[in-house]
């Protein structure tokens, strides 16, 4: 493949709400520094590489960008970097964020906000990118308890104006039902990748029947999660990356993007090479027996 003349338009498109985007777009949570996220002793990533990256991914079409408030490393802010690099921004861009988690200054981790704690937030990501409304808000949540006052929380702060749209991260099929019953879901951002559980599978499926977006995290990076690609390669995966001339992260990509047409890839990274290389994936159609071989993974693993 050559990724230097691939835009995002070959990953095709899909909707949040009423906003259109590339199926493949950016996450940020590595962008900030080098190594793990969120690591105690990270070493914050170079600031013009980090905007290079960011207007290079929207030069090759990316519209749709992941982020977070409580995406930082020292000295660099997610946030802070997308605002200094693409502001004014362009009128097709999306910027998703999500709340509930939280960082204090130095990185330590605070218990998750409560309904009343949300609309700082909010707020707190309105400054940070120096907008007066948000795209998308993901709650994103931890455990199995109801997530309706929370949920109704946000939905408030979307009549307000605050919020254009409404969407959930890390939930099971109850919590999408019970945010449904508040206010329109328009996406649903979960762990999701080669080896996936029946369970990860029956959300993506259900989210296909609804049309809502299926936005998957940790695609690439599978068990390295926070510390980036995985390098723990199945031989099948590995196989087929050679058969084709590209890298095991690429096919671990596509395989993503096979899963249905509503299913939005947000791969990430601080190396231009690396973006070239993931947007380049939209041209990579695996065959139905490359797919059947990737397949037996999912079983084994369940």
């Amino acid at each position: 493949m050559t990724s230097q003349t691939t835009t995002a338009a070959a990953s095709g498109i899909w909707t949040l709400g009423d906003r259109t985007v590339k199926r493949i777009g950016f996450g940020t949570m590595r962008l900030t520094q080098h190594g793990e996220a969120f690591a105690a002793d990270a070493v914050p990533r170079d600031r013009e590489q980090a905007i290079s990256v960011l207007r290079r991914a929207v030069d090759l079409g990316v519209n749709h960008i992941d982020t977070a408030a409580f995406y930082f490393s020292p000295l660099r802010s997610a946030n802070e970097l997308i605002n200094r690099a693409l502001a004014p921004y362009p009128e097709d861009l999306v910027i998703t964020t999500k709340v509930g988690p939280g960082r204090d200054p130095s990185g330590r981790w605070l218990p998750h906000a409560t309904p009343g704690q949300l609309r700082g937030q909010v707020e707190e990501n309105l400054r940070q990118l120096g907008r007066d409304h948000l795209d998308v808000v993901n709650l994103r949540i931890v455990g199995t308890d109801s997530v309706a006052e929370r949920f109704g929380a946000l939905a408030e702060l979307r009549t307000a104006g605050l919020i254009r749209h409404l969407g959930l991260s890390n939930v099971r099929p109850h919590h999408l039902a019970q945010a449904q019953s508040i206010a329109p879901v328009v996406c649903v951002q979960n762990m999701y990748g080669i080896g996936a559980s029946p369970e990860q599978k029956e959300l993506l499926s259900i989210c296909g029947e609804q049309h809502i977006a299926f936005v998957p995290f940790y695609a690439i990076a599978g068990i390295g999660r926070t510390a980036g690609a995985t390098t723990d390669h199945s031989r099948e995966v590995n196989a087929i990356a050679r058969a084709r001339g590209v890298s095991a992260a690429q096919i671990r990509l596509a395989w993503t993007l096979h899963q249905g047409p509503h299913v939005l890839a947000i791969p990430g990274t601080g190396d231009l090479d690396h973006l070239d290389q993931n947007v380049a994936v939209g041209t990579l159609r695996l065959s139905q027996d490359e797919l059947i071989a990737l397949d037996p993974l999912h079983h084994e693993t369940a």
